[in-house]
């Protein structure tokens, strides 16, 4: 396995080569991600708690790209011990990790303030804060070592404005904001007067939506909601841009308050 960076590979897209891990890949988000990265000439490392629902995506992503390298891994994220295993694993078996997509999710609200089960900030904690300082400490180094790595996490406007019946909802979402770029702080100093070499953001929706959902509720208009096809091509495009340009920023998908 070659040591250089995807970009530095006979001037080839960012993509075309880099070893790029999704949490939470088994989802309508997920799927949507693992097919634009594998179109665009990634490996891709899909993992998701959920067996089934990870090979389904898997296999999808196969028939779709036969020549793709795409593998699955049932992967406990609530476990630090098990997410660096697998940061550990992706990178002895691919030679390099560039980056990790995060798309575990999870959502509870209330009819107002006064109404808060706390049992739902009980719940969402693992799923929206857990999983992220797992992942992030777990692939710091090797999206360090990778020269053009990405931590991504997915959040939600309502983070910076939340509501009356989200309060564990954006509360968890703010904290892990918080803690992605304080990972996108580590990058910047750790690049020095070169810039960052990695970078650590967040895209940012108010809701997304997908093609069953369209289905179910024909009559919808999903006004602000972001497409799954959408969020996976902004993904994908955050290698496009220098590491200094997307280190430490919030990428609005929705439109700002």
């Amino acid at each position: 396995m070659t040591s250089s960076t995807p970009d530095d590979t006979g001037g080839g897209a960012p993509l075309d080569g880099a070893v790029v891990a999704v949490a939470g890949a088994g989802g309508p988000a997920g799927q949507a991600a693992l097919l634009r990265l594998a179109a665009a000439g990634a490996v891709v490392v899909a993992a998701d708690a959920d067996a089934a629902r990870l090979a389904g995506a898997v296999d999808a992503t196969r028939a779709a790209y036969p020549g793709a390298t795409v593998a699955g891994d049932t992967v406990d994220l609530l476990d630090p011990a098990a997410a660096r295993q697998w940061a550990d694993r992706i990178e002895q078996e691919f030679g390099r990790v560039d980056g990790l997509v995060h798309l575990v999710g999870g959502w509870r609200g209330s009819a107002g303030f006064a109404e808060t089960d706390l049992a739902d900030w009980d719940a969402l904690e693992p799923l929206l804060i857990r999983t992220v300082q797992h992942t992030s400490l777990a692939f710091e180094a090797p999206l360090r070592r990778s020269g053009n790595g990405r931590f991504l996490l997915v959040s939600a406007a309502g983070a910076g404005r939340p509501t009356a019946g989200n309060a564990a909802y954006a509360a968890a979402k703010a904290a892990a904001e918080a803690w992605t770029l304080a990972m996108a702080d580590g990058f910047r100093k750790d690049g020095g007067d070169a810039g960052p070499r990695a970078a650590a953001a967040v895209l940012v929706v108010k809701a997304l939506v997908h093609e069953a959902m369209r289905a179910e509720r024909p009559n919808a208009k999903f006004a602000g909601f972001t497409e799954v096809t959408d969020l996976a091509d902004a993904v994908a495009d955050t290698w496009d841009r220098p590491a200094a340009d997307v280190n430490g920023q919030r990428l609005w998908l929705t439109p700002q308050p």
